[in-house]
């Protein structure tokens, strides 16, 4: 069993920056690939970006490349994604999850941990 719990969501205006933190306990964080997730109101929720256990390769969603950076220190067991030129469209409720498998998945279903969620808001 993993544990998650973001923080560092906020509000922010259009062109600003926000980093978000995905602290994990319990069983080797080490051992999981670990994805960003958004759900806007009245949207599914959808991928944000993913990272491998070593941290060596990462994905993103076409509409946050260039924009955002996932990283992760498995020393510290925490996940992060660092959010630049944030516009309104990316106003949701941001999700880390945890996921057994290897491969880096960009559909939430693979993922079988998940945290409460953080609120950010990007006012135009």
């Amino acid at each position: 069993q993993v544990q998650l719990v973001e923080s560092g969501g906020g509000l922010v205006q259009t062109g600003g920056s926000l980093r978000l933190s995905c602290a994990a306990s319990g069983r080797t964080f080490s051992n999981y690939p670990v994805g960003w997730f958004r759900q806007a109101p009245g949207k599914d929720r959808e991928f944000v970006a993913t990272i491998s256990r070593s941290g060596g390769s990462t994905d993103y969603a076409d509409s946050v490349k260039g924009r955002f950076t996932i990283s992760r220190d498995n020393a510290k067991n925490t996940v992060y994604l660092q959010m630049n030129s944030l516009k309104p469209e990316d106003t949701a409720v941001y999700y880390c999850a945890a996921t057994t498998f290897t491969v880096l998945f960009k559909t939430p279903t693979r993922y079988q941990y998940w945290g409460q969620g953080t609120q950010v808001t990007v006012s135009s």
